[in-house]
């Protein structure tokens, strides 16, 4: 039986170390209380299904100066480029080791084992649910996002889209609302290769399944669309999801369902959606005090004579339509936006 004491201690600490891991990544990085409590207890309930074995008999079979696996590295064990990415590992680990307990249980006391086994459905559902809120790893905040939409624009949408690339736009949200399945598939992989080679996001507006064919970045989703769930089942976290918002609630419910970004607004009136009342400055205040973990995008009305305001506020990036499609000069103003923010940064 000492083989099977060695196996169930190494397993048995490297549950804990996980759990760990992942009660620090709720706690920490989501401040989710709930999820925190979820691995906490699993971890008391770890305990308890181990309790049934001698005291003291998997600490006198430990000896990890012989263990022959403790020289044995993965390609890519030491390597994490986040913390998605810790968290990530931690759960898989948590469940392998689970399921080794469990199978070494087997040979002890098949009750606990089937405690065990319990324990790992568990601890699959917790993993999901604080990846989920997670959201994608590849989450950034971008500066200036144009929307691109071919109707607003009074020059061609292909000049207009170059210039806005030109003028430091860091992302570009195709906007075709009306636009015809397979016309839209085709305009935005026009609009990736021309964006990629320059490092700028390319977001499509409503279709997930259009974003994922493409092999767009993200996909934007409005209060009526699809629901972050949804396009998590349909693309895991390959995309990522961007949730418009106008009032801290949504907010507040777009950042608990794992959102990567979020639209805030409307600031100012707009003739995009004229029927939305501007939450103005201070639904940005509010938002960056609750939700400041997930990147924004204020957006509506905005304009080079008017972001001032946002930056006073916060503000860290912009989402723009009209103001940009619209102008005889589009580069210019997508810079003029970009220097605001970019400049309170460097002062």
């Amino acid at each position: 039986m000492q083989s099977v004491a060695r196996a169930m201690d190494a397993n048995a600490n490297r549950a804990r170390e996980a759990l760990r891991v992942l009660e620090d990544a709720a706690r920490f990085v989501l401040d989710d209380a709930a999820l925190c409590t979820q691995f906490k207890d699993i971890r008391h309930g770890l305990q308890g299904a181990l309790s049934v074995l001698p005291t003291g008999w998997l600490e006198a079979n430990r000896d990890a100066a012989h263990d022959v696996g403790t020289t044995i590295a993965g390609e890519h064990e030491s390597a994490r480029s986040s913390h998605h990415h810790v968290t990530a590992a931690a759960g898989k680990r948590l469940g392998e080791a689970l399921r080794s307990l469990e199978e070494c249980m087997k040979t002890i006391d098949p009750a606990e084992a089937g405690t065990l086994e319990q324990l790992r459905y568990r601890a699959y559902d917790a993993e999901r649910d604080l990846l989920m809120r997670m959201g994608s790893a590849a989450r950034r905040q971008w500066r200036v996002c144009v929307l691109l939409t071919e109707s607003l624009c009074v020059q061609p949408w292909q000049h207009v889209l170059t210039a806005a690339i030109a003028g430091g736009a860091d992302c570009i949200q195709v906007r075709e609302k009306d636009m015809p399945g397979h016309e839209l598939t085709e305009r935005v992989r026009m609009v990736i290769a021309a964006a990629r080679p320059a490092g700028v996001s390319v977001v499509v507006n409503d279709r997930a399944d259009i974003a994922l064919a493409c092999g767009a970045d993200g996909v934007h989703v409005g209060q009526g669309d699809m629901s972050i769930a949804d396009v998590r089942r349909m693309a895991g976290t390959s995309l990522l999801v961007g949730v418009s918002t106008h009032s801290i609630i949504e907010a507040r419910a777009a950042r608990d369902a794992g959102a990567d970004v979020c639209g805030v607004g409307a600031m100012f009136a707009t003739s995009v959606k004229p029927a939305i009342t501007p939450g103005g400055s201070n639904y940005l205040r509010a938002y960056l005090a609750e939700c400041a973990r997930v990147p924004h995008l204020a957006i509506g009305g905005i304009t080079p004579a008017n972001i001032g305001e946002l930056q006073a506020a916060g503000c860290q990036g912009v989402a723009v339509s009209s103001v940009v499609c619209g102008a005889q000069d589009p580069a210019s103003v997508v810079r003029s936006l970009r220097d605001v923010l970019v400049g309170a940064d460097a002062s």
